[in-house]
């Protein structure tokens, strides 16, 4: 059965730290979906349509610094096409509009409390909730989203000695897929000794923001290297894992749109849709073992950690 691909934004409250932000759902429906312009990209959505089916596994797509959830929209349509339902949270204070956190420990600290925070709301959401195949979520990050990414998957973080940033493991991620990930903060030899989950862990031969170094750091601290599949896109820079970008966008001083000479994005892409899809569907694509739980994983307690300027991998958007 062919399906089309529905979109909602969710409003998700912070009350940590008094703020709100967006989270831009993808899903299965049975509405033929519509051009539909989202700032200077086109989506092919049926907006606010009701999810058709299920149940559907969940993924969570957390975007890099200073960037945007639109610029993973060609991956986040393949996958709720093919049956998943894609949360996309703004992250607040890191995205490309606001950049007041990009560069704060404030940011490591909020990023993995805002991707569970939308998972929450998706789980807890009365169409999307009931359709959602058990507990179990997959997180997709590039850049400083496979920050959150490690993060969320019970990494353990540090900006020196000393000095671990507050975050929390949430029990139901059951695999990463990290791009280029901003890994440089689990440096410790047990950053990693809590992260259990099978990774697909794709980075870019020719990447000067978040280079090959941080992602065999991922392979060389987790407990078992070989649930981990490694790749590298050859040819590829740190922003060839963001979707191509419209014509008008493609232009030299727009260096996030731009590609080594004889690197095709489409291409790239279309084969990026599919090892992910692939890599989930044999993660995430099984009979429940329990009933879904969908509970709101409780916060740690503990203080902020000390103000130290992080390595920062750079932005993405």
């Amino acid at each position: 059965m062919s399906r089309f691909v529905g979109s909602r934004s969710l409003t998700v409250r912070d009350p940590v730290n008094d703020l709100s932000f967006p989270v831009l759902v993808m899903y299965p429906t049975h509405v033929p979906a519509e051009v539909v312009s989202m700032g200077p990209y086109s989506l092919e959505v049926a907006r606010n349509a009701p999810v058709h089916g299920g149940p559907f596994p969940f993924v969570l797509i957390s975007h890099g610094g200073g960037g945007t959830p639109l610029a993973y929209r060609t991956l986040a349509s393949h996958l709720a096409q093919s049956g998943y339902v894609v949360a996309m949270p703004e992250h607040p204070g890191d995205n490309r509009n606001d950049r007041s956190l990009t560069e704060a420990i404030e940011n490591l600290e909020r990023r993995p409390r805002h991707a569970r925070l939308a998972v929450d709301a998706v789980c807890s959401d009365a169409e999307l909730g009931p359709r959602l195949l058990g507990d179990d979520i997959a997180v997709i990050g590039h850049s400083m989203g496979g920050y959150t990414a490690l993060a969320l998957a019970g990494g353990q973080p540090w900006t020196g000695p000393g000095q671990r940033v507050a975050v929390t493991k949430d029990p139901r991620v059951k695999a990463l897929v990290l791009m280029a990930p901003a890994a440089c903060w689990f440096v410790p030899n047990d950053a990693l000794k809590d992260v259990d989950a099978p990774i697909l862990l794709l980075v870019a031969e020719h990447d000067r923001i978040a280079p090959r170094w941080q992602g065999q750091l991922v392979l060389d601290l987790v407990p078992d290297p070989a649930r981990v599949t490694f790749k590298v896109v050859e040819n590829a820079n740190h922003h060839s894992f963001l979707s191509p970008f419209p014509p008008q966008m493609r232009r030299p001083d727009f260096l996030p749109a731009i590609d080594r000479a004889g690197f095709d994005r489409e291409a790239f892409h279309r084969r990026l849709e599919r090892d992910v899809r692939e890599f989930l569907d044999a993660a995430l694509r099984r009979s429940p073992s329990s009933p879904p739980r969908r509970q709101p994983v409780p916060e740690e307690a503990g203080g902020a950690p000390a103000a130290v300027e992080p390595p920062h991998p750079g932005s993405s958007r």
